[in-house]
């Protein structure tokens, strides 16, 4: 099996700025990997605004259905300013973060004891396939059935959906631990205990924290999706009730919020993993290039 951990491997070869090198070695007239990124970035962002500025001032689209990239942005500062935005924002955010939690410390024990008892994992691998593709989407009806527009309706669905992400990855993890270390540790006399701690979650780290980054993703979609259609109280549903009011400026705004929100989570999740697997050869060779 091969050991991934979600961190692409780049090579320089063949890019003309990376050829040319000076007399000690150093590469001239190269472009800093960390300026280009953020370079590049502006200014993708940039022609976005201005052909969501463009197109409807032109008439491609109804104003009234796509407004200017600078309404929307009007709209999105006069949103920050208020106290119902914070606090949605807030419930948002503390129901991303609660079903992540949970999802995370139930998935990850019950991996590893599935992954490390002998036939456990070929008892389970039909039930985990059956339930993992349901989407979380379909317990909306169970949801609202059990919890009503409440932050249970959240809950569930955000830790259904990131549970699974953490699970596959963590018998993943523990399925890739090299055979032979692993009967050399049971020759050498070490307790299951000993293994686990000295050996499979080593291994399974870097699938472990992919499988955080994954469900971080997923958690802040449910956690929106079950505002916007079941209503519970947070960032989603400030959404609806701006679309249901005609606030459409308003509406686009809170969307882009939402993305923006997305961005920063998984960035934060990215810089997570990076610092707790600085041990890992594929974040040295990240950082290094």
């Amino acid at each position: 099996m091969t050991h991934t951990t979600g961190h692409p491997t780049t090579h320089a070869a063949g890019h003309p700025a990376t050829r040319a090198t000076g007399r000690n070695g150093s590469r001239t007239g190269a472009v800093p990997r960390g300026f280009s990124r953020v370079a590049y970035g502006a200014a993708g962002l940039g022609a976005l605004l201005l052909v969501l500025e463009a197109v409807p001032r032109l008439g491609l689209v109804d104003p009234r259905h796509l407004p200017p990239a600078s309404e929307i942005l009007r709209a999105l500062a006069a949103e920050l300013a208020t106290a119902e935005l914070w606090t949605a924002l807030g419930q948002t955010m503390w129901g991303w973060a609660l079903g992540l939690a949970i999802a995370f410390c139930a998935a990850v024990p019950v991996g590893v004891v599935i992954g490390v008892v002998p036939g456990l994992r070929a008892a389970t691998h039909s039930a985990i396939e059956f339930l993992r593709p349901i989407p979380s989407v379909a317990l909306i009806p169970l949801a609202t059935l059990l919890f009503g527009a409440s932050l249970g309706s959240t809950l569930l669905l955000v830790v259904y959906a990131s549970f699974w992400q953490v699970l596959i990855q963590v018998l993943y993890g523990v399925a890739d631990v090299d055979a032979v270390a692993h009967d050399t540790a049971r020759s050498y006399g070490l307790s299951a205990w000993s293994r686990i701690r000295n050996l499979v979650w080593p291994t399974a780290l870097p699938y472990v924290m992919t499988g955080l980054r994954l469900a971080a993703a997923v958690a802040f979609i449910l956690a929106i999706t079950a505002e916007l259609v079941i209503g519970s109280p947070g960032l989603g549903l400030a959404i609806q009730v701006a679309q249901s009011g005609g606030a459409v400026p308003t509406m686009y705004a809170l969307v882009v919020l939402a993305g923006l929100i997305g961005i920063g989570v998984n960035l934060a999740v990215r810089l997570l993993e990076r610092r707790i697997l600085s041990w890992h050869p594929s974040v040295r060779r990240e950082a290094a290039a």
